[in-house]
């Protein structure tokens, strides 16, 4: 019986070993690794460095160049209304007239009363030159004389109060016709004709902005401020040229405002409950586009990096911790993943900090098939636009033959 067994088990033994042969020459069992694939492509830009100039965009509002609230400073009756409210008026202008008629009274009853004095100076006057000729024959006592040049010392006071109340007069009879102290747009009349209006009360009568040029006021953090300071101390930046005074500007909706403004100014003092600072800006506004109270972005420039890294977003990722990271192709062909410092975003680039060096190629277009070690095949990336305006020639070229092949 045990040779029998014997034999059995090795007749067994060699038949498991003919199996294997026979499944090893014809592939791999079912339920094993599948098979290798190519190699993947992967598209790729060389990192370079080039001069950037660096801006930061800040958020504000627009204010406008000069306000001036209109408030009569006589009182009466509101006879006209010599505007179109929302249109353009020019200083001096009259906007209103208020009823002159006891202005005009009182400034006539002064001139009266002024050439009254006027006259009874010129008759002090020349009694007192009278007496002093006779006073020096003794022809009059120097009682007489003294009150002479009193009563001419008298008639000139009573003539000068008389001009200052004739001027006094005068100028509430042409406060009566209320003037525009600013150029600009005028805005709603808070009364018509027939509303009595009082000196210097509260409610201004409409409000006068001159929105060309206009204010555009932005804040900034104070902390930005700073490490602008020492990036500028340390030569990580240089300072822009005479154009860093320019500013551009960025409407609610997105959209650039054509023109461009300057810098005006910087505060000197730091909000304590937001921790930044304002600047101003003025910007030219012919056409009124910007009105007061917009919300705009203002882009202002910083400074110019001479060695900047600049690299597609999207071939920029992000780690599990948050952090940017980034696939680049060594010299064996090998994907390498890297963990970078990103500044800011400039455009649709990332500015690179660390991470990256010139002349490596970083990896844009295949992520999802990246992995650390794996061996892979560059070709130059493309951006979408580029392939798709390459591919629309093809394309428009196929229809436009399309109807010649149908002839």
């Amino acid at each position: 019986m045990r040779p029998v067994l014997s034999s059995r088990l090795s007749l067994a033994l060699a038949l498991a070993v003919a199996a294997t042969s026979l499944l090893s020459a014809c592939g791999s069992p079912p339920g094993g690794p599948p098979p290798q694939e190519g190699t993947p492509e992967m598209g790729v830009v060389t990192v370079a460095t080039r001069p950037v100039a660096l801006t930061t965009e800040l958020p504000g509002r627009t204010l406008p160049y000069l306000i001036a609230d209109v408030r009569p400073q006589v009182n009466g009756i509101i006879q006209v209304r010599k505007f179109r409210e929302g249109g353009e008026v020019k200083a001096g202008e009259t906007l209103y007239q208020i009823d002159p008629a006891t202005y005009r009274a009182t400034y006539d009853s002064y001139v009266a009363a002024l050439g009254k004095a006027q006259a009874t100076l010129r008759s002090a006057r020349l009694k007192a030159e009278r007496y002093s000729e006779l006073v020096k024959v003794s022809a009059i006592s120097k009682q007489d004389n003294d009150d002479a040049g009193a009563a001419l010392g008298q008639a000139e006071a009573d003539v000068a109060a008389a001009k200052a109340n004739v001027e006094s007069a005068r100028i509430n009879l042409a406060y009566a016709r209320v003037d525009a102290p600013i150029s600009g747009r005028i805005g709603k009349s808070s009364v018509t004709a027939g509303a009595l209006v009082t000196a210097s009360q509260s409610t201004a009568l409409a409000t006068i902005q001159q929105l060309d040029p206009i204010y555009v006021d932005v804040t900034q953090p104070s902390a930005s401020l700073l490490r602008l300071k020492r990036a500028l101390a340390s030569g990580e930046l240089e300072k822009a040229d005479a154009t860093a005074a320019k500013v551009n500007l960025l409407l609610e909706d997105g959209s650039p405002y054509p023109l461009q403004g300057r810098l005006e100014f910087s505060d000197v003092t730091v909000d304590q409950n937001t921790g930044s600072i304002t600047v101003r800006a003025v910007f030219p506004n012919p056409n009124a586009d910007l009105l007061p109270g917009m919300y705009v972005r203002a882009v202002l420039q910083e400074g110019v990096k001479d060695d900047a890294v600049l690299v597609p977003q999207q071939a920029v990722s992000r780690n599990g911790a948050g952090k940017p990271t980034a696939y680049v192709v060594g010299s064996d062909h090998k994907l390498q993943l890297r963990v970078l410092e990103t500044d800011r975003a400039v455009g649709d680039q990332w500015l690179v900090r660390s991470g990256l060096k010139p002349g490596e190629q970083l990896v844009v277009d295949g992520q999802s098939r990246a992995r650390p070690g794996v061996t892979v095949k560059t070709v130059p990336w493309q951006p979408k636009a580029a392939t798709a305006a390459s591919g629309a020639a093809p394309a428009a070229a196929s229809a436009a033959a399309a109807p010649r092949a149908a002839n």
